[in-house]
């Protein structure tokens, strides 16, 4: 059953409307759906309710809540993904993957050896277009809430708002190289529900000492024995952390 976000809280025998044009071209074009016919609405408030079709208005759908089927999606802890952005397509193809994976938010940083260079402009349209691909992979994984995804212009900025985070682990791979393979499993062992974990990664090319350097007072861990591509260590890192939070629970 098709799936899609509404900004609202949820309640049970309620009259909802979409009013986000993709949805409703969604709905009526892709979907081709009637009156009538079936949807699951996820609320604010992280509840997914069955909803009817109710009617098809000029610039809405109109549907009506019928049945809760709420399930918990959500990773237990709060994962940031603070990363280096790549090239082409690679960036998009991360935050999608890391959305179905469970990552709650991403900061795409400048950093020292990021290649591609973001005026205003490209930057705005960019991240329209990520926060697009971030939603449509909740609707399709199943989510109960939309990741957010925001630019930093280096690290810097991201260092400054490091006492938000109850643990700050930084991929390093220095600390691979050098055959660091528990740091990870460590933290990991000792989250407990709800914390909030900021994960940083580089671009291709890696992190600069200085920019590691910055980090002092972070975990650095090693992602194993294999050098990752900057758009696969985000992706290990969340499956270690589901690995553990929700399969060995």
């Amino acid at each position: 059953m098709q799936r899609y976000f509404l900004l609202e809280n949820a309640e049970l025998n309620q009259r909802f409307f979409i009013h986000n044009t993709d949805d409703i071209h969604h709905i009526k074009n892709v979907m081709r759906m009637q009156v009538d016919q079936k949807l699951i609405l996820t609320f604010k408030d992280q509840k997914s309710l069955i909803s009817k079709i109710i009617a098809f208005n000029s610039d809405n759908i109109e549907l009506e809540t019928i049945e809760d089927t709420t399930r918990l999606t959500e990773l237990p802890v709060e994962i940031t993904i603070a990363s280096g952005m790549i090239k082409g397509d690679k960036y998009e193809w991360m935050i999608q993957k890391a959305t179905e994976m469970g990552a709650h938010h991403f900061i795409a940083v400048q950093s020292e050896r990021t290649v591609i260079k973001l005026d205003e402009k490209k930057r705005d349209k960019k991240i329209d277009r990520w926060q697009k691909i971030v939603k449509e992979a909740s609707e399709q994984s199943m989510r109960l809430t939309i990741p957010d995804v925001k630019y930093q212009s280096n690290f810097k900025a991201v260092y400054d708002n490091m006492n938000e985070y109850d643990y700050v682990l930084i991929a390093y791979e220095e600390e691979a190289k050098r055959g660091e393979t528990s740091n990870l499993h460590k933290v990991i062992t000792q989250l407990e529900q709800g914390q909030k974990i900021l994960l940083i990664f580089g671009p291709e090319g890696g992190l600069t000492e200085n920019e590691v350097n910055l980090f002092e007072s972070a975990e650095k861990v090693g992602l194993g024995p294999r050098i990752l591509r900057a758009e696969t260590a985000p992706l290990y890192a969340l499956s270690a952390l589901s690995y553990q939070l929700e399969l060995m629970r």
